[in-house]
């Protein structure tokens, strides 16, 4: 696995950087408006103005704290001591200064947050015990660690901030054990989720999630991902069952044991889990896995608005009928794809499309489809088509595997991708969908909206220039309401990809300064020096 994982990752990684050119993150002028200071006190302002404190005193308040616990990083040369004794104790083989694997460690187009600075060197261990090496050296010399899984996530997640090693789990592709008759799994962090149930295909049994080809397992975890198929399967957090973990000091855990349920103690999977590499480096991941379905279908279906199609999404997941997903992909979507060439051998209708997925036996299927077509009928819309075979499946599947990187690949030379989620109630998806897009469409740039409408979660993406400022502050403030109109709709600033360096004022918002600081105890408690992924879920 371990060949075929390292050619898959960088080759897809460098031909996405390609299409755009290498190095443009360096010039600060590029960076997203996210990262202004005009964006972090608007949306701080308005998230927590409601409850009393207004954002200058929630800064006055972070200064105290700052100034109280100080925290010092290496410097750069000291750093670099640092990393000369790692290779000594792991091998030279192991670290790296290039420039061109720094830059991979840096940086990602389809990311919405980046930063100019980078890390110093990039290290890959290929055990827990050499992790643990890596922790006990950073810790002493005060480096800052930064995992580094797939490179595939949007909120800037593996950035380096404050600088520091990005430490880069893809060499530790092994699989452990694998327990058929007690459906599970041992893996590492580096196990590429699709080669995983490549391996395990002829056991019947599968991983169910289906997040970027890209993802590797220990991202996976770190970030709580769910993909499409968590209508019917849940989040990534509803498939680990323990977890061994790296502290920032060099000392090992392992959460639980391997019993599907445990009620032994604090549950300590699901504080690592979604922690994005805040809390310690994951080494070891225990996973539950699903029966692969007797039979699997995907159906299309197009509609006038985008308002109608996921309000007729919303009304399927009401009548109870199990469907393995439900995706949602808005007419610039379609027609983003048809300009790219298309998807599946086939050009697409250029309107409000949704994809459905059913899993089950072949009569649980057929019926299955007949509801959803008469409801869609029933509901405005048309070009009802549904898959026969398993090749007519993929292909029909493929227009929404490929939105992302059809995006990537249309965007103009110069122009930044802006991509951002959020997620509702079920009942409230039509009304912030419909009022999102008209927002976004108001610019006068390309706004999209896709996502996983059966679970309340979707995506908006805007491409705008950088350094036009009217631009930049038109898309500021379009994600700014969008963000806080899902926090009053009792919804979340992040329905999968966490938090990491782009959200932390909208966290605040949500959650407001109570909740925030019972996570800042936690992060002491266990990092008590700030070396694990700084700057990430809040300052």
């Amino acid at each position: 696995m371990k060949a075929r994982r390292t050619t898959h990752y960088r080759g897809l990684r460098q031909s996405v950087r390609g299409i755009h050119g290498h190095g443009a993150h360096r010039d600060p002028s590029r960076l997203p408006p996210r990262l202004s200071s005009s964006w972090s006190f608007g949306v701080l302002g308005a998230g927590v103005a409601g409850i009393g404190i207004t954002s200058w005193q929630f800064a006055q308040h972070s200064s105290r704290e700052s100034e109280e616990h100080p925290i010092k990083y290496a410097d750069k040369q000291t750093m670099l001591d640092g990393v000369q004794a790692i290779s000594n104790a792991l091998g030279p083989d192991s670290v790296t200064t290039d420039e061109d694997d720094i830059d991979l460690h840096s940086h990602s187009d389809i990311s919405t947050s980046h930063c100019a600075t980078r890390p110093v060197a990039v290290v890959t261990p290929k055990s827990t015990e050499e992790v643990a090496i890596i922790a006990r050296i950073c810790s002493q010399y005060k480096i800052p660690m930064i995992p580094f899984g797939g490179g595939s996530s949007v909120e800037g997640n593996f950035t380096a901030p404050y600088s520091g090693l990005s430490i880069d789990f893809s060499q530790m592709n092994q699989i452990i054990a694998f327990h058929e008759e007690d459906m599970d799994v041992v893996v590492q962090p580096g196990v590429n989720w699709m080669d995983l149930n490549n391996e395990i295909k002829d056991s019947g049994l599968f991983l169910p999630m289906d997040p970027s080809p890209t993802a590797l397992i220990g991202g996976m975890v770190a970030t709580n991902c769910s993909g499409t198929n968590a209508v019917k399967y849940g989040t990534m957090k509803d498939w680990v069952i323990n977890l061994t973990v790296v502290l920032a000091d060099g000392s090992t855990i392992k959460t639980r044991q391997r019993p599907r349920k445990s009620s032994a103690g604090y549950n300590l999977t699901a504080l690592f889990t979604g922690s994005e590499g805040t809390l310690g480096m994951i080494t070891e991941i225990t996973l539950k896995l699903a029966p692969v379905p007797e039979t699997q279908s995907v159906a299309v279906a197009t509609f006038p608005s985008v308002r109608g199609a996921v309000a007729c999404a919303s009304r399927i997941m009401r009548q109870g009928i199990p469907i393995a997903a439900v995706e949602l992909m808005d007419e610039m979507q379609m027609q983003v794809l048809n300009r790219n060439g298309g998807a599946g051998g086939r050009m697409w209708e250029e309107k409000p499309t949704l994809l459905f997925k059913f899993a089950g036996t072949t009569q649980s299927i057929d019926a299955d489809i007949g509801r959803v077509e008469k409801i869609i009928s029933q509901d405005g819309g048309s070009a009802f088509e549904f898959a026969r075979t398993e090749m007519e499946m993929h292909n029909l599947w493929s227009a929404r595997k490929e939105a992302v990187w059809a995006m990537s690949a249309q965007r103009p030379e110069g122009t930044q991708l802006w991509s951002t989620d959020v997620a509702v109630p079920l009942s409230r998806l039509p009304e912030i969908i419909d009022l999102s897009k008209k927002e976004s469409q108001s610019l006068g740039l390309f706004s999209s909206v896709l996502g996983h409408v059966g679970d309340g979660n979707f995506h908006q993406a805007v491409i705008y220039d950088p350094n036009n400022p009217s631009q930049t502050q038109a898309v500021q403030e379009c994600v700014r309401r969008m963000v806080h109109r899902a926090v009053e709709m009792e919804g979340t600033v992040s329905g999968e990809h966490g938090i990491g360096l782009g959200k932390k004022e909208c966290l605040i918002e949500e959650l407001g300064p109570e909740t925030i600081a019972v996570m800042r105890t936690l992060k002491r408690s266990l990092d008590p020096q700030h070396l694990m992924n700084p700057g990430k879920v809040f300052d």
